[in-house]
């Protein structure tokens, strides 16, 4: 799929969509825990800190932390992979899915907004 707009357009349509995410009652997120949790969202399974540390080129650290966030917040969980006990794969959680279709609402609608 391909949208045509320009540079300035994008950025209102990102202003808008931003602006009403922060006036509702949920999570503020920063840049780098939501391109994680839409990785771990949008992209095929499994997922490992490893994994979306090289897929995002973020330091280990900085992926863990960002999963220690969206983890008490309940958006993702850890869990223990069965066939290789020293990895933690990453999991979706219905209250995660629940924010992202949300916020793609909120993205729909800033986009008629700027029709």
């Amino acid at each position: 799929m391909s949208i045509e707009i320009k540079p300035s357009q994008a950025l209102d349509l990102w202003r808008i969509a931003i602006v009403e995410s922060v006036r509702r009652d949920s999570p503020d997120l920063s840049a780098r825990q939501m391109a994680l949790l839409l990785k771990v969202y949008l992209t095929p399974a499994p997922h490992t800190v490893r994994g979306l540390s090289d897929a995002l080129n973020i330091s280990k650290p900085a992926i863990t932390r960002a999963l220690d966030r969206l983890s008490s917040l309940g958006m993702v969980k850890r869990k223990v992979d069965e066939d290789d006990r020293r990895s933690v794969l990453i999991q979706r959680t219905v209250k995660g899915s629940v924010f992202l279709r949300e916020f793609g609402d909120i993205i729909v609608a800033a986009g008629l907004k700027t029709e």
